[in-house]
């Protein structure tokens, strides 16, 4: 198995390895784009093999003691989950993001002006003085069909973020994802200051929108995925519709767990939906254009996330 490159149109690829499944795009001087692009492809290339190398212990909980790891992406992963180790923690809950952002660094640098790594739809942005981004948020994966990809999505809401935000990290974790979930959100997402620090709360917050039901379906990480870091411990994976207050009491928790983070300095923002109903923590007048109710959502920069 090789890494793999894909242009798919000027200043956009898609690079693909493994798990790794992500999309680049940059805009600035031609040239510094083209180079850009060169060095994030070098690095793209080596980089499952230098975590495969590591996956034992990136496996393994985030302890009190001093960082285990060696590589670059290891610690980085480590580092992001460390704040949240009083509850079980492997550092691969910041993965994605974190692959985000070691690509995300070839693009931080004159000439380029706006660019943005996508790894499953947690995304590291740079955005040079001035420049601004808007990243949609969509609802409901599993309601996603071949006509709303050929008409185009509507989406449930969108943030308009700015060079002057210190926001350059958004992930969403929830029990729909491609990710194991302790509770029942179906999406939430996160806006930190960097990719890993976004990945890692998205988890945590995730986890705690949660309510006992007997009708939610849990099973052991292991019968879901046989190599989870998770191992025993039981994660969503059915959530049938459950009566407004049961999925408000979920919702009130993970945004409590939301603010604590925020208080904490560990993210800037946190958008929570469950079943049609939304929360979110305070934020900049003007930073979500708007979040249609009705929907859900997991995360998504949708092919034109600038604008």
């Amino acid at each position: 198995m090789q890494a793999t490159r894909q242009l798919l149109s000027p200043g956009r690829w898609h690079l693909q390895h493994g798990p790794m499944d992500i999309i680049v795009q940059a805009e600035g001087d031609a040239l510094a784009v083209a180079a850009a692009h060169a060095r994030a492809w070098v690095r793209f290339e080596g980089l499952l093999q230098e975590l495969v190398r590591e996956l034992p212990a990136l496996r393994a909980p985030v302890g009190e003691g001093e960082c285990p790891l060696q590589g670059p992406v290891a610690r980085r992963m480590w580092q992001a989950c460390r704040p949240f180790r009083q509850d079980f923690i492997t550092p691969m809950a910041a993965v994605a993001g974190s692959v985000a952002q070691e690509l995300l660094s070839c693009y931080v640098v004159d000439g380029v002006r706006r660019a943005w790594v996508n790894n499953g739809g947690d995304i590291a942005l740079h955005l040079a003085a001035g420049e601004t981004a808007r990243v949609g948020v969509y609802a409901d994966i599993a309601a996603l069909d071949a006509a709303q990809l050929q008409q185009g999505l509507l989406l449930d809401g969108a943030f308009s973020i700015a060079s002057t935000m210190p926001v350059r990290g958004i992930a969403t974790s929830g029990w729909r994802g491609r990710s194991h979930s302790l509770g029942i959100a179906d999406s939430v997402t996160i806006l930190a200051t960097t990719a890993a620090q976004a990945d890692a709360a998205a988890t945590v917050v995730a986890n705690a929108v949660n309510v006992q039901d007997a009708r939610i379906v849990r099973r052991p990480a292991w019968e879901v995925k046989d190599d989870s870091d998770l191992g025993s411990i039981p994660v969503t994976v059915d959530v049938p519709q459950l009566p407004a207050a049961l999925v408000r009491q979920a919702l009130q928790a993970g945004l409590e767990k939301a603010q604590e983070l925020q208080a904490g300095g560990h993210l800037w923002y946190a958008l929570l939906s469950c079943q049609g109903q939304w929360m979110a923590t305070p934020s900049a007048t003007g930073l979500l254009e708007h979040a249609a109710p009705g929907k859900s959502g997991a995360v998504i920069e949708v092919g034109s996330v600038f604008a």
